[in-house]
């Protein structure tokens, strides 16, 4: 597909629709995943016991606890298990939604394809990479034009042999400070956008210039802000002046980890880890300031304690708990169309 193919359409794993075909969209969500990159051995036996058994949801109650302790915690392979969970989704008024599982964590193209046709959900699949321990063993070697041309077939020609085709740049992992092979990444995929005119979209680093940071290295690779979703500002910003400042840029805002608190975010004196409520507050700010076309939602379920049948809040969560509050708190109808419908058909659509 070229550019002016896909110039104003939306590209899904089953094909490219209208952006109004969309309807009500998640914008960062994972249906089959690898997230084991994040593993490491705990210095205590007592937790170190927990490292290679099977989920079960009782471990649901230690996630805060085994949130990089446990393996299987944080592979979601089973599609039967993900087509049961993600109807739920669509039974609650969903449509559609983007899969941000970028290259190094499990991206399944074949898998994906299977579970749109089962639960009749457009699916937008992404492409680039995420953070650095999860990169390849050669991403030393790979050169930044590699990189770009990697994505650019992704999104082109399909992934792989599978012809299934990308319709998304990212997650793009960062942490912050970023690392050199990050930074590469950012660039590459800046460059890949310019010249397909896919929308990115970033996991991004904590702390408040971590957005900035991270979008200024997208600009010098080619990229424009209006045309990226910066992800993670429930944790990455603190500062409603750096809210602000990343708002003018016109890129989208992102807010994607409702439902998880208490369900095993590791924590440290930079992060603040809001609840929903807090979440919405933010919101809020940002509507009142002028900011409302550009706000964007969703879960970014990626662990199996995320799961509904695990105790988790599901992929229904912000259907059938969190719009009911945005109404109680004064987010009018036409707030949330924008949020949950409008302001993802402009986002996910090619320029």
């Amino acid at each position: 597909m070229s550019k002016s193919e896909l110039s104003g359409k939306v590209q899904t794993v089953l094909g490219v629709i209208n952006p109004d075909e969309l309807g009500i969209t998640l914008m960062h969500e994972h249906l089959l995943l690898d997230i084991t990159c994040y593993f490491y051995e705990s210095e205590y036996a007592s937790v170190r016991s927990f490292k290679d058994i099977p989920f079960k949801p009782e471990l649901t109650s230690k996630s805060y606890e085994l949130y990089v302790h446990h393996l299987d915690g944080g592979r979601m392979y089973d599609e039967s298990e993900t087509i049961q969970e993600v109807t739920a989704y669509k039974n609650s008024g969903g449509n559609s939604l983007v899969d941000t599982t970028s290259i190094g964590i499990g991206r399944d193209p074949l898998g994906l394809a299977r579970i749109s046709r089962a639960t009749s959900l457009n699916i937008i699949m992404g492409s680039s990479y995420y953070v650095t321990n999860s990169h390849p063993e050669n991403m030393d070697q790979k050169t930044e034009s590699q990189i770009t041309n990697e994505i650019i077939g992704d999104i082109t020609i399909g992934v792989k042999d599978t012809n299934i085709r990308s319709g998304i740049i990212g997650e793009v992992g960062n942490f912050w400070p970023l690392t050199k092979n990050e930074i590469k990444v950012l660039l590459a995929s800046g460059k890949a956008q310019k010249e397909t005119g896919a929308p990115i979209t970033i996991h991004s680093g904590l702390g408040d210039d971590a957005p900035m940071g991270i979008l200024n290295h997208l600009i010098r690779g080619g990229a424009k802000p209006t045309n990226c979703i910066l992800g993670h500002l429930d944790t990455a910003i603190q500062s409603t002046l750096h809210f602000i400042e990343l708002a003018k840029t016109g890129c989208y805002l992102e807010f994607d980890i409702f439902g998880w608190e208490n369900t095993g975010m590791f924590m440290d004196d930079v992060i603040n880890m809001p609840n929903d409520g807090g979440r919405l507050e933010k919101i809020i700010f940002l509507i009142e300031n002028g900011f409302e076309d550009q706000i964007v939602i969703a879960q970014d379920v990626c662990r199996k304690w995320h799961l509904s049948r695990n105790g988790g809040k599901g992929y229904d969560h912000i259907l059938n708990n969190i719009v009911p509050r945005m109404e109680k708190i004064g987010i009018s109808e036409s707030q949330i169309n924008k949020l949950l419908v409008k302001n993802p058909a402009k986002a996910l659509a090619f320029e």
